[in-house]
């Protein structure tokens, strides 16, 4: 099913794509934008796709969320699909933008694929084998988290989206190397051992998080919420409270203890 899934990932970033390379992008989503087309033809690709692999498999994507939870809660297993992660890096041409499908089983994410179109660089996870890496024509190779360096921690955040716990983790780390990127791309980071942290305060959506959780996961870190329970999926409301994503799942009691962290 991994070599299914890149395939139909492979694809969907090739229908983004074809608007990508434009001349203009329109500066928010509005009716017949390039990037409403963008998020659309990924969808419409990545739907018809997962169809025929698995038809008995329900979907769930994020241009087409709206299925009542007194439906979804039957669910024995889904695909949950964000057939575009990172609008604001397609207007802003940085090329951090992705193409994320996991396979739920329960409320836990046990497959996670991540293509980034731009690169060709896929992420992936099951339960089974493990987290890896592969692009460009390279062969593929095991990823796994790193043992967190407390005197010297990696913290990844969002470029557009850090809100104040954000802020206030980087002010008590003063001497933390910090980086900034789009999309699940951030979770990646911490995936293959280039990051400690990633907390997210500002809220995400179940399609923003399960193919990341998957990998990371997989790779021997841990995407919980703040209280250190781990993230679940098809929720009665699909928003994510905050998270934080640890290479090292061990320094979570470090990070937050004596810490007042302002998460609504």
């Amino acid at each position: 099913m991994i070599e299914d899934l890149k395939q139909i990932a492979e694809g969907a970033g090739r229908e983004i794509l074809r608007f990508y390379e434009r001349d203009l992008i329109a500066e928010q989503k509005a009716d017949k934008s390039p990037l409403t087309l963008a998020d659309q033809a990924s969808h419409d690709f990545i739907i018809a796709a997962l169809r025929d692999l698995d038809p008995s498999i329900p979907i769930l994507s994020e241009e087409a969320a709206e299925i009542p939870y007194a439906d979804r809660k039957c669910w024995e297993r889904f695909w949950l699909v964000d057939p575009m992660d990172g609008t604001k890096e397609f207007i802003k041409r940085t090329g951090e933008f992705t193409v994320n499908i996991a396979l739920v089983e329960a409320t836990n994410p046990v497959i996670g694929m991540i293509y980034v179109p731009v690169q060709k660089l896929f992420y992936w996870a099951d339960r089974a084998n493990g987290a890896h890496k592969a692009g460009n024509g390279t062969g593929a190779v095991r990823i796994r988290c790193r043992k967190a360096d407390l005197a010297q921690l990696g913290i990844v955040a969002s470029r557009d989206h850090a809100g104040p716990a954000v802020k206030e983790l980087l002010a008590r780390f003063p001497s933390a190397e910090t980086r900034s990127m789009g999309s699940s791309l951030k979770f990646c980071l911490v995936a293959e051992g280039k990051a400690d942290v990633y907390l997210r305060d500002v809220p995400t959506m179940e399609w923003d998080t399960a193919a990341a959780q998957c990998i990371v996961e997989a790779a021997g870190g841990s995407v919980q919420l703040l209280n250190s329970d781990t993230l679940a999926y098809n929720k009665k409301v699909l928003r994510n409270p905050a998270v934080v994503t640890l290479g090292d799942p061990s320094i979570s009691a470090f990070l937050f203890s004596n810490a007042d962290l302002a998460v609504d």
